[in-house]
């Protein structure tokens, strides 16, 4: 199996959002319905930006904030400090 690469553009939404749960708040954010959406195994990022008006660059450099987020050990750790 093909390891999935958030810089694919032919990456499904739902396979996107199953690897990486974190990029669900992002589409959140937004207020996209694509969550849950019966479309979200066929359409890409750039299909849901194109369908909401939204910039892919920047669509794409928030998706990699909160995924480098959730990977960064030293995030939890100062969670983990603050409490």
């Amino acid at each position: 199996m093909q390891r999935k690469r958030l810089d694919d553009p032919d990456l499904p939404l739902e396979d996107l959002m199953e690897a990486w749960p974190a990029t669900i708040a992002v589409f959140m954010r937004h207020d996209m319905l694509c969550v849950g959406c019966l479309v979200n195994p066929f359409h890409s990022v750039i299909d849901a930006c194109a369908e909401y008006g939204l910039d892919v660059d920047s669509f794409y450099a928030e998706l990699r904030a909160v995924i480098s987020a959730q990977r960064s050990p030293t995030t939890q750790a100062g969670a983990d400090r603050t409490r």
